[in-house]
């Protein structure tokens, strides 16, 4: 049995003296494992970081099996990444997310969006958004996927501000005001189409809204908990957004001198 394919390395162990245990996102075979020999190698190891972008030859004598690998840099993220702790707890969040789905699914609409939002997960202004939305893909390829394209209870389209805790589905305002209090609230970036950016607050919201659906329906279900990566992200946001606020503001105090 062999294929290839391109992948994104999640993650690696060692194993023996001188091999590792890879585990990468495949664009056609999903998340999957393989031995690489000689993996701890000088050569190799710069290769086999989370976050570059591989060409991998699999091959074993069953289909069942571990297998080996093979892995060819396309190109190498992980330098780029490593120099940002947002960067890195949200590669880290991502992985730990793809680990919820069955091993070898192909799942080849995660593949592409992770390989796009790596491209930008070293700008913490946009990460925040990007991961925020590849929660809400990881849901929905889990079979919770929640519905924000119209009032569950008027079918209106505009001005929707809540998700229902109990359907998943969006609220407008109006319909949504009397019972504020127990909705979730929905950030306007979150809505398709909106074309708006997200600020602290509303970025708060966004992982509120999705972690009480992890929670409801995966971590919960299965006796998880939370990936510790992900409050790791949520620090990292919190302090990047601190500073640049404290930024902000002194330079406005600066001006107004």
């Amino acid at each position: 049995m062999e294929w290839r394919d391109e992948g994104i390395i999640l993650g690696t162990r060692r194993h023996g003296e001188t091999s590792a245990i890879l585990e990468v996102m495949t664009r056609a075979h999903g998340r999957h494992l393989g031995l690489v020999r000689g993996g701890r190698s000088r050569k190799q190891q710069p290769v086999l970081q989370p976050g570059n972008r591989v060409e991998l030859l699999w091959r074993a004598r069953l289909d069942e099996h571990l297998g080996t690998f093979q892995a060819e840099a396309i190109e190498m993220n992980a330098a780029r990444l490593m120099d940002s702790a947002v960067a890195v707890y949200g590669l880290q969040t991502m992985a730990a997310h793809l680990r919820l789905l069955p091993e070898r699914d192909a799942h080849g609409g995660l593949y592409e969006a992770l390989a796009v939002m790596i491209s930008h997960l070293d700008d913490a202004d946009a990460a925040g958004e990007l991961v925020a939305r590849f929660e809400l893909l990881i849901l929905d390829e889990l079979g919770f996927g929640l519905d924000l394209s119209e009032c569950v209870a008027t079918g209106s389209k505009q001005d929707l501000a809540y998700v229902s805790p109990k359907s998943g589905r969006a609220v407008s305002r109006g319909a949504g005001e009397p019972w504020h209090d127990k909705m979730l609230k929905l950030p306007a970036f979150l809505q398709r189409g909106a074309g708006l950016r997200a600020d602290a607050a509303a970025l708060e919201d966004a992982f509120r809204l999705t972690g009480f659906f992890f929670t409801r329906h995966v971590y919960e279900p299965r006796g998880l908990e939370p990936p510790d990566a992900r409050a790791g992200f949520l620090g990292a946001l919190r302090r990047h957004h601190a500073a640049a606020g404290a930024i902000a503001a002194q330079s406005n105090g600066e001006t107004a001198q």
